[in-house]
C-alpha cells in the first residue's frame, strides 16, 4: 500500500508549498489548476520538489506540521540531502 506522501511544491514565486496526499498527480494537478488551495491558486505555477512516504495520515500531518515551522531555508537544505529523491520517514 502506497499510504500517505508529504510533499514540498516550489511555487512560481518562488516561495514553497507543503501538504500530505494519498494521490501525488491528483493533488498536483489540481494545484496547477489552481483549485486546490488560496496559496498556490495566487503563485502558479507549481512543482513537486520534495516528497516523503508515511504509513498513516498521522505520521504525516505530524511531518507536514514540523516542515512547515522550518524557516525557507532549512526547507531548501532539508531539499539538498535528500537529493530531491523519494525518501521514507519514520517518527
Amino acid at each position: 500500500m502506497p499510504g500517505w506522501l508529504v510533499y514540498i511544491l516550489e511555487c512560481g514565486d518562488g516561495t514553497l508549498y507543503t501538504g500530505i496526499t494519498i494521490d501525488l498527480r491528483r493533488r498536483l494537478t489540481a494545484h496547477q489548476r489552481g483549485i486546490a488551495s488560496k496559496y498556490t491558486r495566487a503563485r502558479l505555477s507549481v512543482r513537486v520538489i520534495y516528497k516523503e512516504t508515511h504509513h498513516t495520515r498521522s505520521s504525516a500531518l505530524r511531518r507536514e506540521a514540523l516542515i512547515k515551522s522550518l524557516s525557507h531555508q532549512d526547507k531548501l537544505g532539508l531539499i539538498s540531502h535528500t537529493t530531491r529523491r523519494h525518501v521514507h520517514y519514520s517518527p
